[in-house]
């Protein structure tokens, strides 16, 4: 039973980390909004998608 909530407690806080990574991303706003609504639509597989494609870092790098 302990296992079960140490594990939504990971999700949690994978989730969290994900949308505010998000939010900090350069991103246009309606990206922002779709990439956060997958995550909280789909916890676990939109967290993981996010790992993988979502948007990167903050301001972009001009030379």
């Amino acid at each position: 039973m302990f296992g079960y909530s140490l594990l939504g407690l990971l999700i949690l806080i994978i989730d969290i980390y994900a949308i505010i990574k998000t939010l900090q991303s350069g991103a246009s706003t309606g990206a922002k909004l779709l990439w956060i609504l997958g995550i909280l639509i789909f916890p676990v597989l939109g967290a993981i998608v996010w790992f993988f494609a979502g948007p990167r870092g903050g301001r972009p790098i001009t030379i």
